[in-house]
C-alpha cells in the first residue's frame, strides 16, 4: 500500500507542471524509510540465513563421522574375519601335528590360545564401536528431528504474524491515509499511529477517531491472547514550557501519559489479558524523521502499538541444541 501511494505521488508530481519542495522532501522521505525497512528485512533474511546454515553444517559434520565409524567397523569386520581364518589354519595345522612331540604340540597350542585372545579382542572392538555408532545415528536423528520441528515452529509463527498483520490492515482500512500504517517486521507487527489521529497539542485524551482506531485494535488482540502487547508513545523534541494541563513535565511524561491513555482504552476490552500489556514513553529519543523540519516532527509524534508473538517453545527447543 505504501508503495502505491508513494508511486500515485510521483506520477501526480510528474502530471504537474510545478512540484513544490515540500511534495518532494515528501516523496524522498518516504523512499528513505522504505529503503531502511527494505534492509531491515534483508538482514533478518540473513541472519536467518546464516542459522540455517550453521545447522546444516552441524548436520554435515554429524554425518561425517558417522561414515568414519562405518568405515572403522567395516575393518574392524574384515580383521576379525582374517583372524578367524587364521584360528582355522591353525586348527587344521594343530590336528596334523597333533601326533608331534609334546613341545611342537605345547607350541601350537600356545598360538591358538593367543589367536583366540585376538579374536576375542577383535569382537570386544567391534561391539564397541558399533555402540558408537548406533548412539551418534541416534543423536543425528533426533537432531534433525528437532531442527524439523524449530523450523515448522518458526514458520508458523511467522505465519501466524501475517495473518494477524493482514486482519489488522483489514480492521483498520476506514483510517487509511490518516497516519496510521501496519506493518510487519522483525518477527512482529508494528501498528503506528500519527499524533494528528489520536491527540491534540500537549493533551494525553484520546479524540473519538483516535479512539474508534484503538478499540478496532482491540477487538483483534481479543482474538489473540497469547499476543504481548508494548505500546510506545513518542514526542517530537520541541521542549514542553511549564505544566501543559497542570500535569506534563516533559516529553517523557507526554509520551508516557500518551501510552497509558492507549492501555486503558485497549484494557476496556475483557478479551484482552491485561497482563500481556505493557506502556512505555520513550520521549523524544527514537525518531523515524529528522527533527529540522515541521513534516518530520509530525512523524516521529506517534504510537507505536508492537505485537510479539509467544516465543517460549521456540526459546526452549534452541537451548536444547
Amino acid at each position: 500500500m505504501i508503495k502505491r501511494v508513494v508511486l500515485g505521488m510521483v506520477v501526480l508530481s510528474l502530471m504537474t507542471s510545478c512540484v513544490s519542495k515540500k511534495i518532494y522532501t515528501d516523496l524522498e522521505n518516504k523512499y528513505t524509510d522504505l529503503q531502511k525497512e527494505n534492509r531491515l528485512i534483508n538482514d533478518e533474511n540473513e541472519e536467518l540465513r546464516k542459522a540455517n546454515s550453521q545447522f546444516n553444517d552441524e548436520n554435515i559434520a554429524l554425518k561425517a563421522e558417522l561414515d568414519k565409524l562405518k568405515a572403522d567397523r567395516d575393518k574392524l569386520q574384515a580383521d576379525c574375519t582374517a583372524t578367524a581364518n587364521n584360528l582355522k589354519t591353525l586348527k587344521d595345522s594343530y590336528d596334523a601335528l597333533e601326533k608331534n612331540s609334546n613341545d611342537a604340540l605345547e607350541s601350537n597350542m600356545n598360538k591358538n590360545r593367543e589367536l583366540l585372545a585376538q579374536l576375542g579382542a577383535k569382537e570386544k572392538a567391534l561391539a564397541a564401536e558399533q555402540d558408537r555408532l548406533n548412539k551418534l545415528r541416534n543423536e543425528l536423528e533426533s537432531n534433525t528431528k528437532r531442527l524439523n520441528e524449530l523450523e515448522s515452529m518458526i514458520a508458523a509463527k511467522d505465519a501466524a504474524m501475517k495473518k494477524l498483520k493482514d486482519t489488522l490492515s483489514k480492521a483498520l482500512n476506514a483510517f487509511e491515509g490518516k497516519g496510521l500504517t501496519v506493518e510487519q517486521k522483525n518477527g512482529k507487527v508494528y501498528v503506528s499511529m500519527e499524533n494528528k489521529l489520536l491527540f491534540q497539542t500537549g493533551s494525553w485524551a484520546v479524540g473519538s477517531e483516535g479512539r474508534k482506531a484503538v478499540v478496532e485494535v482491540g477487538k483483534v488482540l481479543a482474538q489473540n491472547p497469547d499476543i504481548t502487547v508494548l505500546i510506545e508513545g513518542h514526542t517530537d523534541n520541541d521542549k514542553i514550557l511549564g505544566n501543559i494541563d497542570g500535569g506534563i513535565e516533559n516529553n517523557w511524561d507526554l509520551s508516557t501519559k500518551r501510552a497509558t491513555a492507549i492501555v486503558n482504552i485497549l484494557a476496556e476490552n475483557a478479551g484482552i489479558r491485561k497482563q500481556n500489556l505493557t506502556a512505555a514513553g520513550r520521549g523524544e529519543y527514537a525518531p523515524l524523521m529528522s527533527n529540522d523540519s515541521n513534516e518530520g516532527k509530525a512523524k516521529n509524534r506517534r504510537i507505536e502499538i508492537i505485537l510479539t508473538p509467544k516465543l517460549d517453545e521456540i526459546s526452549k527447543m534452541l537451548n536444547e541444541f
